[in-house]
């Protein structure tokens, strides 16, 4: 390998007035030098062959700065280059075990730094504070709770529990082990907590879905000598998403305009995200259209916005558009569009969609598509065809598969797939009581008592519980939740008239409580519509109007499917008081608007 090698990485000695004006070089450049403008591993390795002529090939600090750079933007051939060299260095420095665990850390197989780090041990050498944040990195990377706990032990016996880069590490790593007591407990021990601290515990709790708690520290943020930065309104605004708090959110944008945040394009697309969970498509078409930058992640943000408003149509013309503009699609961009053929019942074109993702663009379909295709074969009534589709899949079928299968056999009524579609649940999971309840309530719409006995014995037998329905609405920057059931126990007698007035009006234009929803052989129908009229998304609505302006929106956040009948009431409460109600449930939304849903009573 010789010196005829460099040419090729396009490297030029310096001139004067160059970087070095007072130096004319007559000699080739160092190879720290040539490191320094180095770009791809090709030139590394041509670099290397210039050291070896240069007889600096054992230099520490050249090999240092070689194994620096393989690790920097790290992938299997160039961590498996500084490995090589790693292991040809006799005596090996902390600063050169930090840099390979910072690699494999940051790569796709963080635990093998582990290994390196029993060679540190055994060496003698002493773990730093930049040692441990690496580590617990690689930890929290491949959700090695037991090793990170014993490094968080270590580092107790070392003085370096309090040091300032290991705890945000140390709350990263229990944040992504979804244990938030331990993460908690690590940043409230913090005497001074930095940005980078207050960023990785909010980050958590959003991440763990806990919005409330994500907020109350970004309050406990503002009141300190602290600054926010641009991952801290992440978190923010997807909080603000997993409330459906339009209200709090449009209050998040103004403060993400007033400084500065809205010149990232994550924080753009972040804000299209949580308009479109809060029921405002307007104000996340706004947003996109005045991006001057418009990357995959924002592309793929209006299209699953318009999927999830249920404008099947309008994200496949999104799709199109993106094609034209030059940008590629990634794995987000197919799950909106399976998503938007399944709500729009769009057959040939989900399974063109689904097919061209590895045909045409090199993705592998995970798990969310084989279950938007799952869907959409089952809400078009292919339910065979879908048993088959995810029966012969190429991934290996999980419980929420077969479950999104066993919801489509209920709706169309097909009992004998739907105990085949349970028991292959059962062999991965028996602790679901929506499975339960599920095929409970099929059999007993079809009058199958005694498999409904059966099932129910099932639940008590295995300390299976129901979850029970819970809707959320928010009024005046308030969040207030609704459990179902609560119109009969709750404190609250004002709500609970309120509710029983509106019943009576919806029933003078047409409504009739559906009591074949309620499936108990022993009540009575009056039983049964009391159960009905106390569903969660009816108490959050009633409170609404109660608490609102004439006019205004009502937002609902629901945690389970809407039922048929609070369906069928949203439609006759828009038409009556003339108000637009909206209803995020767990699989869409749907826009109530003078008697007519959105989703044309299709979901």
């Amino acid at each position: 390998m010789g010196i005829s090698c460099i040419p090729s990485c396009q490297f030029t000695l310096a001139k004067p007035n160059s970087a070095f004006p007072n130096n004319e070089f007559t000699n080739p450049p160092h190879p720290l030098f040539l490191l320094s403008k180095c770009t791809s591993l090709r030139e590394l390795k041509q670099i290397q062959a210039f050291t070896i002529k240069t007889n600096l090939q054992n230099d520490i600090s050249v090999l240092t700065k070689i194994i620096n750079f393989c690790t920097l933007n790290p992938s299997t051939s160039s961590m498996d280059h500084a490995h090589h060299l790693f292991d040809q260095i006799p005596d090996k420095d902390i600063v050169l075990f930090n840099i390979m665990a910072r690699g494999y850390a940051r790569s796709n197989t963080p635990y093998l730094a582990f290994s390196l780090f029993s060679q540190v041990l055994c060496s003698g050498l002493l773990p730093d504070d930049y040692t441990f944040s690496s580590l617990l990195k690689a930890c929290a990377s491949s959700k090695a709770f037991s090793e990170g706990r014993q490094l968080h032990c270590f580092a107790i016996k070392l003085g370096l529990n309090h040091n300032i880069y290991i705890c945000p590490s140390l709350i990263n790593l229990y944040a992504e082990c979804n244990d938030m007591n331990a993460a908690r407990g690590v940043f409230d021990e913090m005497e001074a907590p930095c940005i980078v601290s207050y960023n990785a515990i909010i980050t958590g709790h959003a991440r763990s879905s806990q919005p409330n708690e994500a907020l109350s520290l970004f309050r406990e943020l503002q009141a300190s000598n602290l600054e926010p930065t641009d991952v801290t309104m992440l978190s923010i605004i997807m909080s603000c998403a997993l409330l459906g708090a339009l209200d709090l959110g449009r209050w998040i944008h103004e403060y993400v305009k007033k400084k500065g945040f809205d010149k990232f394009v994550k924080v753009n697309t972040a804000l299209i995200d949580m308009y479109a969970k809060c029921g405002s498509l307007v104000d996340a078409i706004s947003i996109f259209e005045d991006m001057r930058v418009r990357d995959t992640q924002a592309w793929s943000a209006m299209i699953v916005a318009y999927a999830t408003h249920g404008d099947g149509l309008k994200a496949i013309s999104m799709f199109e558009e993106m094609k034209r503009a030059g940008v590629r699609p990634d794995e987000i961009t197919f799950l909106g569009l399976l998503y938007a053929c399944s709500h729009a019942g769009l057959v040939e074109e989900g399974r063109g969609y689904f097919n061209s993702m590895s045909k045409y663009y090199g993705i592998a379909p995970g798990i969310k598509h084989y279950g938007c295709m799952v869907d959409l074969l089952g809400r078009t009534g292919h339910l065979d065809e879908a048993y088959k589709f995810i029966d012969g899949s190429e991934i290996k079928p999980t419980p929420i598969l077969w479950r999104t299968l066993l919801s489509a056999c209920s709706n169309r009524g097909n009992v004998d797939l739907a105990k085949r579609v349970i028991e292959r649940i059962f062999e991965l999971d028996d602790s679901h009581g929506g499975d339960y309840v599920i095929l409970s309530n099929l059999c007993a719409r079809v009058g199958r008592w005694e498999d409904v006995n059966h099932i129910r014995k099932l639940m008590k037998d295995r300390g299976v519980v129901k979850v029970p329905g819970c809707s959320s609405v928010e009024v005046n920057n308030v969040v207030h939740e609704f459990f179902s059931g609560d119109g009969v126990h709750s404190i609250s007698v004002e709500l609970r008239r309120a509710l029983d007035e509106l019943i009576k009006e919806i029933k003078l234009v047409g409504y009739v409580p559906d009591t074949s929803l309620v499936y108990h052989a022993d009540m009575e129908e009056e039983g049964k519509e009391l159960v009905l009229r106390y569903h969660s998304e009816k108490l959050a609505i009633a409170f609404g109007l109660l608490n609102s302006p004439p006019g205004t929106p009502i937002r609902v956040v629901k945690n389970l499917r809407i039922c048929g009948d609070c369906h069928t009431a949203a439609k006759l409460i828009s038409f009556i008081f003339g108000r637009q109600i909206v209803i995020r449930d767990v699989q869409r939304f749907h826009r109530f608007e003078d008697g007519k849903c959105s989703c044309c009573d299709f979901w």
